[in-house]
């Protein structure tokens, strides 16, 4: 079962940490027992030992947000994460749960591990008073990692470290994840990646297609800047991609990779030799 103790906000910033071991979080199935395969074995591999293999790990979007997509997106095995969104519309824990417990059924029914799964929350700065609940909310009810939206300053980024409390035993804390999408952002992002305890950075290319209205080329810039500081500041770095430029983001450097079609699974995992 998913889920941990009730869990307190603590007011310090946690200067160290780790990426967390996420196996076994959805159906507590061990390499043999899950599924047989090479492909099911990797699955409930913990996320940080393959970033630490210099491998990159590929994440899919949850799709409609009802349990019966919960049970079906356990079958896709090239799926490392499951990205689940509740950064507009209602903050609505228990749909998420129920989308959740249904991975952890079908992982039981199956053999297979349901995969981990991470949740945007809205933006800091959207509403500050609420994102010490959000966050207590999300790591209560059992995700593996929080995904803070619209970062723009090294403050809101410390923020987001201290939201994610002290580690939990067995250095079972949850990933922090954070995405630059702004101008202010992209100006700041030297700062933002200098804050200790990030664990992931991502450039985000949909809303900085907002932000550069619909400039490319400036988009682009914007993409490029954000990878060359998590490469400075050697903080795993993730983008969007589909079938088009799953490869070159590769090649990039990128090494966290949520697809747009679900085709750019197979492709990546294939271009990265995993």
């Amino acid at each position: 079962m998913r889920g941990r103790p009730p869990w307190v906000p603590t007011p310090t910033i946690v200067a160290t940490l780790t990426l967390v071991a996420l196996a076994g979080c959805g159906g507590d199935a061990p390499p043999s027992e899950a599924g047989g395969s090479g492909e099911a074995a990797e699955a409930v591999r913990s996320l940080d030992e393959i970033l630490n293999d210099d491998q990159p790990i590929f994440g899919m979007f949850s799709g409609p947000q009802t349990p019966e997509q919960g049970r079906a997106v356990v079958a896709n095995r090239d799926a490392d994460f499951i990205l689940y969104s509740m950064e507009s519309g209602p903050f609505d824990i228990p749909a998420m749960r129920a989308y959740m417990d249904a991975m952890d059924a079908e992982a039981g029914a199956t053999g297979l591990a349901a995969q981990p799964v991470w949740l945007r929350v809205p933006a800091i700065h959207s509403d500050e008073a609420a994102a010490p609940e959000y966050a207590a909310q999300a790591l209560e009810a059992g995700v593996d990692g929080i995904v803070f939206p619209h970062v723009t300053t090294a403050t809101e980024a410390a923020t987001s470290v201290a939201l994610m409390g002290e580690p939990w035993p067995l250095g079972d804390s949850g990933l922090n994840v954070l995405i630059v999408e702004d101008r202010e952002g992209v100006s700041n992002v030297r700062e933002i990646m200098a804050t200790p305890g990030l664990s992931v950075v991502f450039a985000g290319p949909g809303d900085l297609r907002r932000a550069y209205e619909g400039d490319m080329e400036a988009v682009e810039n914007a993409i490029q800047t954000v990878l060359s500081a998590c490469l400075e500041f050697e903080v795993p770095c993730g983008v969007t991609a589909g079938v088009d430029d799953i490869e070159t983001r590769l090649d990039q450097g990128f090494r966290v990779i949520i697809v747009t079609q679900e085709e750019a699974l197979a492709a990546g995992r294939r271009h990265a030799g995993r």
